[in-house]
Formats: structure tokens, sequence, C-alpha cells
């Protein structure tokens, strides 16, 4: 294979597959919305892959939890091509309700290799209602090849179950091996602190994204896909006139959330091409 190949699953509620397979085409790879079904039959096969991309949406409706049924689906149906795809070394991301999904799976945490082995939540916003906001977030140092040469960005979160739980000793070893991989936090790059609307849903400890303890599965609640050109920032108007008033034409420059897929392309292209 001479390119970084993608799917992006879709189906039965999801619905933000386009965005990120838009995300996945402008960073270099070549990216297949690919059904469910499709892999579950064996007609499209993981293995001729590189990277699996579960967006959001509300698959089956969340109607028995978020992101449970179609974790089930997947749990019961691809384990063995899961475990393969890993061992692979390939890439997993699961976006908000994918998120949702590796967690009900057990690939994340992964406590040290542990796959399939739930242990930890995402539950309902401690605010009691969908959020569809804006939030400032510090990332980490972790081995995730995701957020390479980033340290802190703005993405827009959309979600009713986004609130992070765990045990305490379980968040402990999260962050002491360095799988938490981003932090709300405030406009000026302090953490929430749990603090409401920096901190959207009352996520314990602030947490916004995890990766497992290769770094190459990662989870997170924020929308990469949303933010890849700055015309999708709800301030990109204003921008414009900034520069306007200069005399200038406006860049309109990539959005925070491309940089995410494009580390994750290049990291693919660096151990497989």
């Amino acid at each position: 294979m001479c390119v970084i190949k993608a799917i992006v699953l879709y189906g039965y509620g999801l619905n933000c597959d386009y965005e990120t397979k838009f995300a996945l085409d402008q960073s270099g790879a070549e990216a297949q919305r690919v059904h469910i079904n499709e892999l579950i039959s064996g007609e499209v096969r993981l293995d001729r892959y590189h990277l699996l991309a579960l967006p959001g949406g509300f698959s089956w409706g969340d109607d028995h939890g978020a992101g449970v049924i179609l974790g089930l689906r997947l749990k019961m149906a691809l384990r063995p091509d899961l475990e393969a795809f890993i061992h692979a070394g390939k890439v997993i991301l699961g976006i908000c309700n994918g998120f949702q999904v590796l967690v009900n799976v057990g690939l994340l945490p992964g406590l040290e290799g542990g796959y399939f082995q739930r242990q930890a939540a995402l539950i309902h916003n401690d605010c009691g209602n969908f959020r569809d906001a804006w939030v400032n977030l510090r990332v980490r140092p972790t081995r995730c090849p995701f957020f390479k040469d980033i340290e802190q960005l703005e993405l827009p979160i959309r979600h009713g179950e986004g609130k992070f739980y765990a045990p305490d000793d379980l968040l402990a070893e999260l962050f002491a091996r360095k799988q938490v991989a981003l932090q709300y936090a405030t406009p000026q790059g302090d953490l929430a602190q749990g603090r409401f609307p920096h901190n959207p849903n009352g996520s314990l400890r602030d947490i916004a994204g995890i990766c497992d303890a290769t770094g190459r599965i990662l989870g997170l609640m924020p929308h990469p896909e949303a933010f890849v050109s700055e015309l999708q920032h709800p301030t990109w108007t204003r921008r414009k006139e900034s520069w306007r008033r200069q005399g200038l034409p406006y860049p309109a420059p990539p959005g925070a959330g491309l940089k995410i897929f494009q580390n994750a392309v290049d990291y693919l292209k660096a151990h497989f091409l």
C-alpha cells in the first residue's frame, strides 16, 4: 500500500462521518466511509486499512446509553479483527460518540493492554442537558501521536453524556501512566478545575480525552473534524474584518482540529510507508 488508508465508520445514527472523512482526506489519507454491517459481514476487511475512525453522532439513538449498542456489536462481531489491528501498530480514533463506544468496548483506557474490559464510563452531563459550545483544551504529555507539537487548542463540543467518570484509583493511574491526553481549560490556559462552563460536563479531573497505554488509541469528546478551517469558528467574520481594515486579504488558515488528523497520518506514514 502506497497511501495511508482510513476507515470512517457510519450507520444507525452516526452523523459526523462525512466531516471526519473530509478531515482525513485533507490530511493526506485516503479515507473511505464504511457501514458497520460491511465490516461485520466481511465485505470490507479491517486489516487492509491503517486507521479506524469512529465519528460522532447518536449510534442507535443512544437508547441504551451513549455508544452501548455499537460498542457491543464491535466487541461481539469484530474482537479478533480489532485485536489484530491494534497489535499491528495501527491507529484508532473515537470522537464524541466514538469515544463513548471505545470506553464501552473496553479499548479505552486499556491499562497495561487490558482491552475489552470496561474500566470507565462517560455519563450524563452535570448541567442536566445537552451542551453545544466551544471549549478550550490543554494537551498533556503522552505517547499519543495525535497531539505532536500541540499544547493548547479550542474545539467545539456537542454532547449530552460527556462526563468522564472512573474510580479514584483508576484516575490516578491514568495520570501516572500519562494516558490523559486532553483536559478542559479556561481561555487563559489554566485548568477548568471542574468549573462550568469551562468544564462543560463535570468530567472528573477535567478529562476531555484519553489514550491507551500505546498512545495509538485515542478518544476525545470535542470534535476536531468540526474545526478544520478557520471559517468554521464563530468569530471568523470578526477576524476577517480585522484583516480587511489592515488592507490585507483574509488568509482563512486551517482550523486547530486539522493538525490532529495530520499528526495521525504523518505517524502512520513514518511507520507503514
